[in-house]
């Protein structure tokens, strides 16, 4: 039963990485005249990549796979909050709150995880 529940927590954070991934992707193409920003969340981007290639390794050595239904329902939560913020006159700080607060639950969620 505890190797179903890491399981489980394996694939719930694969599925925020891709979330992050496809959120960052997002922003990063639409700040271009905010050049230390774009560096940033391009840096975490990286780490964010990263960070999903470790998971699917954890995965891999348990002989089992990412969620494809978690990870397409992260990615498409990701575009949906990416296209809606291209209407907002406020978007990179609106990106910006967002992309703290995924973070923050990121930490939660690998904190609980370990």
């Amino acid at each position: 039963e505890s190797r179903e529940w890491l399981v489980q927590w394996l694939r719930d954070a694969h599925a925020m990485e891709e979330q992050a991934e496809t959120m960052l992707s997002g922003q990063l193409s639409r700040i271009e005249s905010y050049p230390e920003l774009s560096e940033r969340i391009r840096s975490h981007l990286e780490e964010t990549k990263e960070q999903a290639r470790r998971l699917k390794s954890c995965l891999d050595g348990l002989d089992e796979g990412s969620s494809m239904l978690k990870d397409a329902g992260g990615k498409l939560t990701a575009t949906a909050q990416s296209i809606s913020g291209v209407f907002a006159g406020d978007e990179v700080m609106k990106g910006s709150l967002a992309s703290y607060t995924f973070e923050h639950m990121e930490i939660a969620s690998y904190t609980i995880l370990i």
